[in-house]
This record gives structure tokens, sequence and C-alpha cells, in this order.
């Protein structure tokens, strides 16, 4: 019980500074962005409701589409990294991302995610809007607590 006090303490010194600094770095081809909260906003919201394998009912999820932050940063071929702040990462062909979806959402049920709650950012698709969506390579693709893109090498 003695470890798990300071790791703790550290999550919660560690909150204010993901809310305050950037929460997703995207490195394309020529490019790198680092994007704050504020920056994603500004981009034109996208939102569905949708059940999840990972929430007990369905749950409105706000954010960008992944596609037009991809975009924004000079990525439009190849296949994107996806990392978590614990450094899980997947592979997301962006030939399979729409206009669509999925979307990095910021926020569930109109409250901004946390750390805690599968934040700062996460990949979600509209599970319920299409059976294809509901398979394990995509669930694999839905990382929470996202925080980089990059092309894949």
């Amino acid at each position: 019980m003695k470890t798990v006090a300071p790791l703790i303490l550290l999550l919660a010194c560690a909150a204010p500074a993901l809310a305050d600094g950037p929460l997703l770095s995207v490195t394309g081809p020529d490019t790198a962005r680092d994007y704050d909260l504020a920056a994603l906003e500004a981009f034109a919201p996208a939102r569905f409701t949708t059940s999840t394998i990972w929430t007990e009912a369905p749950a409105e999820f706000t954010g960008v589409p992944l596609r037009r932050i991809l975009a924004d940063a000079g990525i439009t071929e190849g296949t994107v990294l996806a990392t978590a702040i614990n450094d899980y990462a997947v592979r997301i062909p962006l030939d399979e991302i729409t206009d669509d979806h999925p979307i990095v959402a910021y926020r569930v049920d109109g409250r901004t995610l946390s750390v805690r709650d599968k934040g700062p950012l996460w990949i979600v698709y509209p599970y319920d809007s299409d059976p294809d969506l509901r398979s394990e390579v995509v669930y694999s693709r839905s990382i929470w607590q996202l925080d980089r893109l990059a092309v894949a090498e």
C-alpha cells in the first residue's frame, strides 16, 4: 500500500499539467504540431452517441475527426501510429479513416475527459452505426489516453 500513495500523488500533480499544456503532438512528414484543448476545440466539432464495450451505457462523444487533425499536420497517406500516455501504440491505415470517423474525443456527455476516464483524448468510432465497426480490429484502434500521432515507419 505504501507504493500506491506516491503514484496517486504523481497522477494528481500531473493532471493540471495535462490540462494546461499540449494534449496531442502530431508529427507529419514535414511538420510537427502540438494541440492543446483550445486548438482542438477550434476545429468544427464532431458529435455522436454510441455504446462502447468500455462504458456502461451509450454516451455522447465530442471531438475532432481524426482525418482533419492528420490533414492539418500534413499527413495524407500511409499509416498513422497512435500512442498513449503509457506508450501503448496502435497502427491505423489512413485509407481506413473516413471524414466522419474515428474522432479524437475530448468530451464525453459534455465533460472534458480526465486521465482517469480514458482521457485526455480517446479515439472513438460510432460503433452502433455499423456492425463492421464492432470488430476486434476497430476496438484495438480505439486507443484512450492518446497523446501522440505520427506517420508509422
